[in-house]
């Protein structure tokens, strides 16, 4: 932590994907935090289908000053590339919150929206903060994708924390990470990839 008590952060271009998880609801408020913590981090922030379910993309734009587009391909031909776009204007990518299905996806390899195809090409550092249902982190599927997360060079996975399911009422379900603690663990990432690459 730094003298502030702000995790330290190095980042200057932050990308955020936001998959369909209700802790998605929460991502304004980090947003929000975000700004008044890294007053001089450009972000920007692209939304799934499924987390438009949970949270608002005005509301999104409103805090960030700039259109939170919808992870899709366009429907008519536009002119430019987002997903090469996605990849190289970052220096930093978070997925917060991270769902089952988009962690199951991009550890498999697929490339099938803009910002999933980015995250497969970019060089940035990739922070990801899973957020799961009950019975989710023993699965066996859940940790071979973990397995082939951590072969990737450049991606650090935060553990989800335990909470209560909002289906079960039950301690029984597991929640993203706080924001503060994924970033932490991306600046430890990017000093590990400095240092290899001396």
């Amino acid at each position: 932590m730094s003298d502030s008590g702000h995790p330290p952060l190095r980042a200057e271009r932050l990308l955020m994907l936001v998959t369909g998880c209700v802790s998605a609801a929460f991502l304004p408020y980090w947003l929000n935090w975000l700004g008044h913590v890294h007053p001089r981090l450009e972000t920007r922030v692209v939304v799934t289908r499924s987390a438009a379910r949970f949270v608002s993309r005005r509301a999104i734009a409103a805090i960030i000053g700039r259109e939170a587009p919808l992870d899709a391909w366009a429907e008519d031909p536009e002119p430019g590339a987002p997903h090469v776009d996605y990849a190289g204007w970052p220096d930093t990518v978070l997925v917060y919150p991270a769902s089952y299905n988009f962690l199951s996806r991009f550890a498999g390899g697929l490339g099938d929206t803009p910002a999933l195809l980015a995250l497969q090409c970019t060089s940035a550092p990739i922070g990801i903060a899973p957020a799961l249902p009950p019975g989710a982190t023993g699965s066996h599927a859940y940790q071979r994708n973990l397995a082939a997360l951590a072969a990737r060079p450049n991606v650090v996975v935060a553990d989800p924390v335990p909470t209560v399911s909002f289906h079960t009422r039950d301690r029984d379900a597991s929640a993203a990470a706080p924001l503060p603690f994924l970033l932490e663990r991306v600046e430890k990432l990017r000093e590990t990839c400095e240092r290899e690459a001396r």
